[in-house]
């Protein structure tokens, strides 16, 4: 699909066919997320100076070949590391005023960030560049997901605490954004 019809068929999707994704299918949402793309750490979003303060999670329910849980992207490697096992996607639902997009998806991906990686670098103003980050994360995800023909929505409605704890996330990275994405119903 060219980029133009990418952007032409974008929509937010809140209803998914109970089908699992593939495993390639979320290598693929992963790598448009935050995938390196060369020598010296670069990814497929822009960051400010490099900084790169995005932390990325999938909280996978269905994805053939993977357990559920809660996994860590990590974008060098382009791999997934095991955070917790277990199907948290009632919980993040719950955790998110009860949106039932983040409870029927297949998977959600969760963007955290750690502040301090861009705002030692340039003060105060490093967290509006911290929310242009994950803007840029998020619409990558979104427009791979159409491309993949797969459905998704941006979520931002969450108790930010709560989605910290149940993910349990170091003091000083904050959750984000919430991205569910499944078939189409």
């Amino acid at each position: 699909m060219s980029l133009e019809e990418v952007l032409s068929q974008r929509r937010s999707i809140r209803s998914y066919a109970k089908e699992p994704l593939s495993l390639n299918e979320l290598a693929q949402l992963l790598w448009a997320a935050q995938g390196s793309t060369g020598p010296g750490g670069l990814r497929t979003t822009p960051s400010a100076g490099a900084t790169y303060p995005l932390e990325t999670y999938a909280i996978v329910g269905q994805v053939e070949g993977l357990e559920p849980g809660l996994y860590h992207y990590e974008p060098e490697s382009h791999s997934l590391s095991l955070v917790k096992q277990g199907d948290f996607r009632a919980e993040l639902s719950e955790a998110s005023l009860k949106q039932s997009q983040v409870a029927n998806a297949a998977v959600s991906l969760l963007f955290s960030a750690v502040y301090d990686r861009t705002t030692g670098f340039y003060g105060d103003r490093g967290q509006m560049y911290v929310h242009m980050d994950v803007g840029h994360a998020a619409q990558n995800v979104l427009l791979q997901a159409t491309a993949l023909g797969l459905g998704s929505v941006p979520v931002g409605a969450f108790r930010t605490r709560t989605v910290a704890a149940l993910l349990g996330l170091p003091e000083g990275e904050l959750p984000l954004y919430i991205v569910p994405v499944g078939r189409l119903g």
